[in-house]
């Protein structure tokens, strides 16, 4: 059996595996939760058998959506673990909604309900990091890796050896590698792999060793030695995989799409891939739909002071740009005094604005004007987090003047981000200001992970209601 067959084989076992653990979890989960809820284990109740049968199905087709059961040799853990959570999380909603619509959900306890899905989803990720913990210990022992050869050239060959080389634990390991202009570069090799200086010596020894796995390491101006390495394997199933160098463009991670059965880069379309943005969207319509019924009370509240406080609307209503420069209409809660302004012209709130109200100053510095957006996310408008969005007349006149600007509606804005997590929110009455945070909005997007969303969640309850710049 070649080595690629057996590699499939392999993944194909642990697949299953993967996905009978789980079943396992979720029964698991469920019963452990009656034993804490009623003092044992219950099956008799007929609606928490339907409700973990529901469950099973849907995470049956909820989890390889989220990508669960791929591979994840040399990837985040903390992906992982954020991908497993929020995918969970999408079951149970999901399978509530299901028990809703049958007229059982009166007879499901929400004490157990919350117990299932808390323990469910924190054993979800014990054993998942448990056994990749344990799979790095075997592969940094030499067990459960995949030899690969690299053939390339110049700084971007020598970072993934040094990568390579430098993570035993990622499951890879450098069999044999060439580097095409050994020559002309004076950086001192610190592999122990062989080394070989003929492409054809190279390939003789992967077909000998049965190396499974040529990774090709090239600027994208090489197309030759490319187009060269790929004849030369063509007569074999060793699977071929180009590492481009493409770090001296501006390049988004739109990954490669197919368009018309051609492989294409995404470089300047979007920054996230669709799965990426599809799993964004639901974790953000989730959030919010829990969080305005957490926080209806706070809102009602909110409304009855800025009523009794002035007159006007208790809503503030702006046209902003979001996804693909789409503008929509954003909420918040009214903080100033009905005024006049001219046409085409903002004037951002100051320090001791006389326009804004008592009851307003509170709630600018605290951020609660901001909460109505919770209902921009659930329409589909905006996001938890992202790039803040900005008057239409601030995109007119800045879109000029700073570089990449408008890459900031390459992503639906959020309620907070990045940029305002580090303190550059409020006025800009400065171009170095709205510089920065642009520079922030950007760095977000080539960066984003849930992981990075959760940080940012977690610094704006914890700092990012109050600050000194919010007036």
């Amino acid at each position: 059996m070649d080595t690629r067959a057996r590699f499939e084989g392999r993944n194909g076992v642990k697949g299953f595996l993967a996905r009978l653990c789980d079943v396992v979890l979720i029964m698991a989960g469920a019963a452990a939760a009656d034993r804490l809820t009623f003092g044992t284990v219950m099956p008799h109740r007929l609606s928490h058998v339907v409700f973990v049968a529901i469950a099973l199905a849907l995470a049956a087709n909820v989890l390889p959506v989220f990508g669960i059961y791929r591979s994840w040799r040399a990837r985040s853990m903390p992906q992982l673990a954020m991908r497993l959570l929020l995918a969970w999380g999408v079951v149970q909603a999901a399978g509530t909604l299901v028990i809703l619509g049958l007229d059982r959900l009166e007879t499901v306890p929400m004490t157990w309900l919350l117990y299932w899905t808390g323990l469910t989803g924190a054993a979800f990720v014990a054993v998942r990091m448990s056994i990749y913990a344990t799979l790095g210990c075997f592969r940094h022992a030499g067990l459960d890796v995949r030899p690969v050869a690299v053939v390339g050239c110049g700084a971007h060959y020598h970072r993934i050896v040094s990568d390579i080389e430098e993570n035993a634990t990622s499951g890879f390991r450098i069999a044999a590698r060439l580097d095409w202009k050994a020559g002309e570069t004076s950086e001192p090799s610190r592999s122990v792999t062989p080394v070989f200086h003929q492409l054809d010596a190279l390939a003789a020894h992967v077909r000998e060793t049965a190396i499974g796995e040529l990774w090709l390491a090239f600027p994208l101006s090489e197309e030759r030695l490319v187009l060269r390495c790929i004849e030369l394997f063509r007569d074999t199933l060793v699977n071929i995989r180009f590492l481009p160098d493409i770090q001296g463009l501006s390049v988004n991670r739109g990954g490669v799409l197919n368009l018309f059965g051609a492989p294409a880069i995404s470089l300047s379309a979007q920054s996230m891939s669709r799965d990426a943005m599809t799993e964004k969207e639901t974790f953000d319509r989730l959030f919010a739909a829990v969080v305005l019924l957490v926080i209806s009370p706070v809102l009602v509240a909110i409304a009855i002071a800025i009523k009794l406080s002035s007159r006007g609307p208790v809503l503030f209503r702006q046209k902003r740009k979001g996804l693909d420069g789409r503008v929509f209409t954003i909420y918040k809660f009214r903080t100033m005094r009905p005024h006049g302004q001219a046409h085409g012209v903002v004037q951002q709130a100051t320090r001791n604005d006389p326009r804004i109200t008592a009851v307003g100053r509170f709630l600018r510095r605290t951020s609660l004007d901001e909460l109505p957006q919770f209902f921009n996310v659930l329409r589909g408008e905006m996001s938890v987090v992202g790039p803040r969005p900005h008057a239409l007349e601030h995109d007119e006149l800045y879109r000029p003047l700073i570089e990449g600007y408008l890459d900031r509606y390459r992503a639906k804005p959020g309620i907070t981000g990045w940029a305002q997590v580090n303190g550059f929110r409020g006025e800009t009455d400065k171009i170095e200001k709205m510089v920065a945070r642009v520079e922030h909005d950007l760095y977000y997007l080539q960066h984003w992970s849930f992981a990075l969303d959760m940080r940012i969640v977690a610094a704006t309850v914890l700092k990012g209601f109050t600050h000194s710049t919010a007036y």
